[in-house]
């Protein structure tokens, strides 16, 4: 539930806070699957995982046991998202960090990211009530900045009623 304030100094105001003339909603991310992984675990198969942040907000999705550089996820998840946004610092971007558990190590592995711009899609479902972007794939950025694989995202925004 969001709270409607009426601030002057929007930098002001706390998380969840939405100013009037804002549109709040729903960005409903669903993370399906990538390809093409760079292998991280050389003697076994990877354990991979995603971080997905939006803002100030973070979700992380379940480990794909054992599935390698073809992980499966088919998971969604819900981030507060309002138009204009008040927070220019996240810029409508979905940042989403790869992982790769490791039993040897004592932290996990980075594997990749990729980031995906929202603002259009936000924008849309504003004027709209809902928007929607299908399944896609987006390139997967590795440590050194070259490409590796491919994540499938599927995304979806509607205001609050």
């Amino acid at each position: 539930m969001f709270l409607i304030k009426s601030l002057n100094h929007s930098s002001n105001r706390e998380f969840g806070e939405i100013e009037m003339g804002d549109r709040a909603g729903v960005l409903e991310v669903k993370l399906i699957e990538a390809r093409g992984l760079k292998n991280m675990d050389f003697a076994v198969k990877m354990n991979t995982y995603v971080v997905i942040e939006y803002g100030n907000q973070k979700h992380t999705s379940c480990v794909a046991k054992g599935k390698g550089t073809k992980p499966v996820w088919n998971e969604t998840f819900r981030f507060k998202a309002e138009y204009p946004g008040g927070d220019e610092n996240h810029k409508y971007i979905l940042h989403f960090r790869i992982m790769d558990t490791h039993k040897i190590l004592d932290h996990d592995v980075f594997v990749g990211q990729s980031t995906i711009y929202v603002k259009d899609l936000i924008a849309s479902g504003t004027d709209r009530g809902n928007a929607e972007l299908r399944s896609a794939k987006y390139r997967v950025v590795l440590q050194d900045k070259t490409y590796a694989g491919e994540i499938s995202v599927a995304l979806s925004f509607s205001i609050n009623q």
